[in-house]
């Protein structure tokens, strides 16, 4: 089955069970509101916190578009995870396991899709945003280095949660390793090089070299290197979600 009838297949499917879900709805809508709400609420804020404590944000800026920027892949990675979890409460999930469907052709298309969904939004909310300065091929190539984490957000969901309810609590866990490496832009030296191991640092640290103005060798080091890492992280989930599967 070939990319297209893979799309034609499943993709109708998807359009239907998130039509019916109001959460799954609200979460493809939200990355409008966000974008809305940072280019007129963070100003608004700024003139707040000077006018009250002489403090100004906007030098800050940069690291809270970071923040924005590992956020992004959660949404379309919840919505992938939800539909995972419904899949195979409905048995379908395992129906497609004796269709001419493979499981490695699912897989490639359950992966593939919250990856595109998660460069499109972000090249979509920073634009609105419009609070920071970027080029289009920065923020192209920064998009694509967090996406992967769209698809490792959705398999963690599938893997290690039962149902919805579970899952919603894994979703609130998983700050635990998705937030840290926001630390490391107030740590400098080797130290820093301990976040590493969360696979959120590296789109991070690849954007703080890009909005500093360091050297386009250490941005595209850090491009390269981080998705290899989250690379690593998604075959491993990839394997965990085909042992649960049979």
């Amino acid at each position: 089955m070939n990319n297209t009838r893979l799309l034609k297949a499943l993709g109708p499917i998807d359009l239907k069970s998130v039509h019916r879900d109001p959460m799954l709805r609200w979460l493809m809508i939200i990355p409008l509101f966000i974008a809305l709400l940072i280019r007129w609420g963070i100003p608004l804020l700024n003139i707040e916190l000077l006018e009250r404590f002489s403090f100004d944000f906007q030098p800050y800026y940069n690291y809270f578009m970071s923040f924005i920027l590992i956020l992004i892949p959660i949404l379309p990675g919840q919505v992938i995870g939800f539909l995972l979890l419904d899949q195979r409460d409905d048995q379908t999930l395992s129906a497609l396991q004796v269709s001419p469907l493979t499981l490695r052709q699912y897989l490639i298309y359950r992966t593939t899709l919250p990856m595109i969904l998660s460069v499109l939004i972000t090249l979509l909310i920073f634009p609105i945003a419009g609070i920071i300065e970027i080029k289009f091929t920065h923020l192209f190539f920064t998009a694509l280095s967090a996406a992967l984490l769209a698809p490792i957000f959705a398999l963690f969901m599938a893997i290690f949660a039962n149902n919805k309810v579970q899952g919603f609590a894994l979703i609130k866990a998983a700050g635990i390793v998705w937030y840290p490496p926001l630390f490391a832009y107030f740590v400098s030296g080797p130290w820093e090089l301990l976040f590493g191991i969360f696979p959120t640092y590296w789109p991070l640290k690849a954007f703080w070299v890009m909005q500093s103005g360091e050297t386009s060798l250490a941005f595209w080091g850090y491009i390269i290197f981080g998705i290899l890492i989250q690379y690593l992280f998604l075959a491993i989930a990839i394997r965990k979600f085909r042992h649960k599967m049979t």
